[in-house]
């Protein structure tokens, strides 16, 4: 096995998007696709998800292309997860047109041997009870980021807890962290939560960049200036993906975030997939540039 296999956990599902000027119905989605396409440009992605016999064909080969292995892929009979999401000229404010989980409402993934040993784990935005169940079957893990979302803070505190307690780096944006902690200073947000157990936390602040706590360090990394935003989703996700890959090529923390916050940049310059999909390595690289200069500025 290589040394930069990363396993990614998460949704896979068919979106329809809705923006002030454009529409597109069931287009490739789902926290695990964003994070696959993302790690897959610079490391060996196991992929773990559910999918149903609606599946585009076009959509396999994607994750042909982004993975090394797809063993725990698993395709099912029913409808694969959709959601469909509307937003606002602004892009600030989302809502929420649909839920259908389809074949995901069954999601309960039982890790092949070579995948139980994999050493980096993102386990993307899913609920926490779900989480667990990967996590307590990886007997190899490394490092484990985790991400979340306001739902599972309002829903599953406790087992969201037990989750943050078994990961050293936790995702989480600056909404959701004050949610959790009930705190509006970052930095007390970042005490509260590295007293759970992991030893990194990273505060998204959107268009603020993002705030790293490890150890008693805070660095902070800014954005990459976007002229032209055209669909927002998935672009955490991305992040995640993009945050795994380095860590798995054992790069430094900063570093990681980097990769991550240039690879969301380019998420939200298409619909759906089509930016980071179609993304060379040489325009995330000259990203990485760019960001390297926001470093604490």
């Amino acid at each position: 096995m290589n040394n930069n296999n990363t396993l990614i956990v998460g949704s896979i599902g068919l979106d329809t998007i809705e923006t002030v000027s454009d529409r597109k119905e069931s287009i490739l989605g789902g926290s695990a696709t964003y994070a696959t396409i993302a790690a897959g440009k610079s490391a060996s992605v196991h992929l773990v998800g559910i999918i149903g016999d609606d599946f585009p064909i076009n959509g396999m080969k994607i994750f042909e292309e982004s993975t090394v292995d797809l063993s725990n892929l698993d395709q099912k009979e029913g409808k694969t997860f959709s959601w469909g999401g509307k937003y606002a000229e602004d892009w600030d404010n989302r809502e929420t047109l649909f839920t259908e989980l389809g074949v995901f409402n069954d999601f309960n993934p039982i890790l092949t041997d070579k995948n139980k040993e994999v050493p980096v784990i993102f386990l993307a935005n899913i609920h926490p009870l779900l989480q667990l169940s990967v996590l307590n079957q990886c007997n190899k893990r490394k490092h484990v980021i985790i991400d979340t979302m306001n739902l599972w803070i309002d829903t599953e505190r406790e087992k969201l807890k037990e989750v943050i307690s078994s990961c050293d780096v936790l995702l989480i944006n600056e909404f959701e962290a004050e949610q959790f902690t009930r705190r509006k200073d970052h930095d007390d947000q970042g005490t509260v939560l590295q007293s759970l157990g992991p030893q990194n936390i990273i505060i998204k602040c959107g268009s603020k960049g993002a705030r790293l706590y490890s150890g008693h360090r805070v660095d902070t990394v800014g954005v990459f200036p976007v002229k032209n935003v055209v669909d927002p989703t998935g672009a955490g996700d991305a992040f995640g993906g993009g945050l795994a890959a380095s860590i798995a090529n054992g790069e430094t923390m900063i570093e990681s975030i980097i990769n991550g916050a240039a690879l969301a940049s380019l998420t939200i310059e298409g619909f759906g997939i089509d930016a980071i999909y179609n993304a060379s390595i040489n325009e995330v690289e000259k990203r990485k540039e760019h960001l390297r200069t926001t470093l604490n500025s």
